[in-house]
């Protein structure tokens, strides 16, 4: 695997540790991009193992983290000019929120971590400080219990990593509180986009073509009038699914992220429906028009549920209790638009 980002090593008891600096490189802003809109997102990894930031002595601190090298680049990024030991884990390419969710983040890979780099012959001291969002997959008393070293819990925000240093590892209230403001929220549409458009290019034209079927006035004009109306309220499911309801996410009535993503599929789809009448000149009957308002919200629900892993304000049993009830729900939303849709087709 590329390092590029290894500048050299340094030598301990338990061998050579590669060294790194907490400079990052363009190629490692570019990664970063790459990774936001899911270019070869699994692959953008790290070695397990121990690394050296800076000139790190015995009694330097140990920072745990993930291999996903965007959670690897902050950490690093956040600590100029300081000597610390990172400590990466193998979580398969895993951000440390999800890892830990998923268990890839947990006690068994933190102790066989510890083990395989030798990090008691590395450092004089037993402590290892943790990312506060690796919590509920790694049991603390347990890691200290087999493998001797003691799990201190650090700051949600890598960036309070100096404040919390330099405070003898003790956090402030504020560095325990994860806030979720609209640029975090807004940077993690990428990802979610690229997946919707993938499938959009496929159905975006089979709709439009779709539309000039049954067309009194022939088929292009159809497709020019009943299908470009179905590609503006598919793309509107999208972005009120994928964009809207993410960034205006604190703001949207309700607590289930399916209800947020149904309101704001009804508002774009009123809005496309307007839109089309007066500025586009398209005219639609009563049942087409009916048939947006079950399909594209049932649409924009679905894809506003996959924010849901991303987001602070869930919980898996949460998750799962919405699933429970909101998918069949927009299963049945998405066939009726779709039978009402199709009909309208026939119906004069």
């Amino acid at each position: 695997m590329n390092q590029g980002f290894i500048i050299g090593s340094v030598q301990t008891p338990a061998g050579d540790v590669p060294k790194i600096s907490s400079d990052l490189s363009w190629p490692d802003h570019w990664g970063s991009i790459k990774a936001r809109w899911g270019v070869r997102r699994m692959h953008y990894t790290v070695d397990p193992g121990l690394y050296a930031l800076g000139e790190p002595g015995d009694g330097s601190p140990v920072l745990v983290t993930a291999n996903y090298k965007m959670s690897f680049d902050r950490l690093r990024e956040a600590l100029p000019g300081r000597n610390a030991w990172i400590l990466v884990l193998n979580t398969q390419g895993i951000n440390v929120w999800c890892a830990a969710g998923k268990g890839t983040f947990g006690t068994d890979e933190l102790v066989q971590r510890i083990e395989l780099s030798g990090l008691s012959r590395v450092v004089s001291h037993r402590e290892v400080i943790l990312p506060q969002l690796a919590g509920p997959g790694v049991a603390a008393h347990t890691v200290r219990k087999r493998a001797g070293f003691k799990g201190i819990y650090g700051p949600i925000r890598t960036a309070d990593l100096p404040a919390f240093l330099d405070a003898g590892l003790k956090a402030t209230p504020g560095m325990r509180r994860k806030t979720f403001p609209v640029r975090e929220r807004a940077v993690l549409i990428p990802m979610e986009l690229v997946s919707v458009l993938k499938w959009s290019l496929v159905i975006l034209p089979a709709f439009f073509l779709l539309g000039g079927l049954g067309a009194p006035s022939g088929f292009w004009h159809g497709a020019m009038n009943d299908g470009l109306f179905a590609v503006l309220n598919l793309l509107g499911a999208l972005v009120a699914g994928a964009v809207l309801t993410p960034i205006l996410l604190p703001w949207i009535p309700g607590r289930a992220f399916s209800q947020k993503g149904l309101i704001m599929g009804l508002i774009t789809t009123l809005f496309i429906t307007l839109f089309g009448a007066f500025y586009l000149n398209i005219r639609q009957d009563y049942m087409n028009i009916l048939a947006w308002f079950f399909l594209a919200p049932a649409v924009s629900a679905y894809l506003a549920m996959n924010f849901t892993g991303a987001s602070t304000y869930t919980s898996l049993s949460g998750v799962k209790k919405e699933m429970r009830w909101a998918v069949p729900l927009e299963i049945v939303g998405g066939v009726a638009g779709l039978t009402l849709w199709v009909g309208s087709r026939f119906v004069s």
